[in-house]
């Protein structure tokens, strides 16, 4: 039974048993729905990194609102959790690096359109100490009002968007494509930080909106203030390794001279380059990942971008154009980063490959003038031992010849008609022959016996 059958669902009566899978893959298409938003309404939303920050804190901190005190952590286990309070609703989002929080409300009579820079927070229908005290650290903040309003008209309509931002000079865009050639609504912001730390977005549609497109709409233009200022968090980590990259460029360049002229001992630039590949490493796995979150995080502001279908309205940029102006040369910068980065580390290793390779060389040469040592001593060690053994057969025939002259003067003090010294001299050449032919057989043996080793 494999890991997917034992944690497989009761078997349909028409299907095989279900993938253990298979109903998390199917729900994800639904697991963070848009909120429904009925006009005119005041959207909060506050994203914050959530490192360090576990479910338990979080959901700590959602008992805290009015007639949750019975949120367990097991609710929110799916990462997206909805809680109705009364005449207005918080969605609470878990992601891999953030955790958004938006909070959807009447908007308030003074902040219609027309109003000049109204203020919003006091009008919150939860206390703003709650907001200060969510768990994490702040990237996005954002008051989005969704007014009542005819988009077409956008003569009209802009001196009123203007006033409500405080006369501050603003980016619109015309969102869809309706069947009579017009658009469904209108998005206004100037993409600035106020005083309060939050961001403004105004959204004007006509009274006919639907309450499931105006939280679409509300879901893309917060998501793409989201995900623009993730996606930018790459950018400080690309601007403080500038130096580090330069340094280490010219390094390299230096090492990649004395490589070529030859200068300088293996050792030094060996560990040279290690201490530079060393570096580079250190820095692509701190900041591989920042810099992979950064285009994830782009490509999703151009596809929100995108899912938009905007149009221009005279005299003002469009969303996409501003973000087009200022984001992309940001994401380039960090894309220019990361390949520099990637770029550098690949040529140091091409340079510690032809120092390898110059290193095997000379060991080679070191090896073949070893080599060459060691036949030249063998080659003194064999006449030496021919020497060797020339002199031994000469001495061996020299005592075998004196004991034969003993005794043959014995034998001719016992009365053996013998001269010693004829008889003696006789035999020399015979011993003589005797004694090679034994030392050759003896060391035959010996080479035989090394070569079977």
């Amino acid at each position: 039974m494999t890991d997917a059958d034992s944690g497989a669902a009761a078997p349909h009566p028409a299907l095989p048993p279900d993938d253990a899978l298979r109903s998390t893959l199917h729900d994800e298409v639904h697991a963070r729905p848009p909120a429904r938003i009925r006009l005119p309404a005041l959207v909060v939303f506050v994203a914050v990194l959530n490192d360090g920050v576990d479910r338990d804190a979080e959901c700590a901190h959602l008992r805290r609102l009015p007639g949750q005190d019975g949120l367990t952590p097991e609710a929110m286990q799916r990462n997206f959790l909805r809680l109705r309070l009364g005449g207005h609703t918080l969605k609470w989002e878990r992601h891999t690096e953030f955790t958004r929080y938006v909070l959807v409300q009447p908007l308030p009579a003074a902040a219609a359109l027309g109003a000049e820079d109204p203020a919003l927070l006091p009008s919150l229908v939860i206390d703003a100490q709650w907001l200060r005290d969510i768990p994490g650290r702040t990237i996005a903040a954002i008051e989005l009002a969704m007014v009542h309003g005819d988009p077409a008209d956008a003569a009209a309509l802009l001196p009123l968007t203007q006033r409500w931002f405080g006369g501050r000079t603003v980016v619109a865009s015309l969102m869809g494509r309706l069947s009579d050639g017009g658009s469904h609504s209108c998005a206004v912001t100037d993409f600035e930080l106020r005083a309060d730390g939050f961001e403004r977005m105004l959204v004007v549609a006509p009274s006919a909106t639907s309450d499931t497109r105006a939280g679409r709409v509300a879901q893309r233009l917060l998501e793409i203030e989201t995900y623009r200022l993730m996606a930018l968090r790459g950018l400080p980590v690309a601007k403080s390794l500038a130096p580090m990259l330069a340094e280490s460029e010219a390094t390299l360049a230096a090492l990649t001279v004395q490589l070529e002229a030859a200068r300088g001992s293996d050792q030094e630039l060996l560990d040279r380059l290690v201490a530079l590949a060393g570096r580079l490493e250190r820095a692509t796995a701190e900041h591989d990942y920042r810099f992979a979150a950064t285009r994830a995080y782009a490509a999703l502001v151009k596809q929100r971008i995108g899912e938009l279908r905007e149009a221009a309205v005279p005299g003002v940029q469009t969303i996409g154009e501003f973000m087009q102006r200022r984001l992309d040369p940001a994401i380039a910068t960090v894309a220019a980063t990361a390949q520099r980065l990637a770029s550098l580390s690949q040529r140091v290793e091409r340079t510690g490959a032809l120092l390898r390779t110059r290193v095997d060389i000379a060991t080679e040469a070191q090896n073949q003038q070893l080599l060459a040592k060691l036949t030249r001593g063998q080659e003194l060690q064999l006449r030496l031992q021919t020497t060797v053994e020339g002199l031994s057969i000469a001495a061996i025939s020299y005592y075998v010849v004196s004991l034969l002259l003993y005794a043959a003067k014995a034998a001719k003090a016992a009365g053996a008609p013998i001269h010693p010294e004829i008889a003696a001299g006789a035999a020399i050449p015979l011993v003589l022959w005797g004694v090679w032919r034994t030392t050759r057989r003896i060391t035959r043996k010996l080479h035989g016996s090394d070569a079977t080793r």
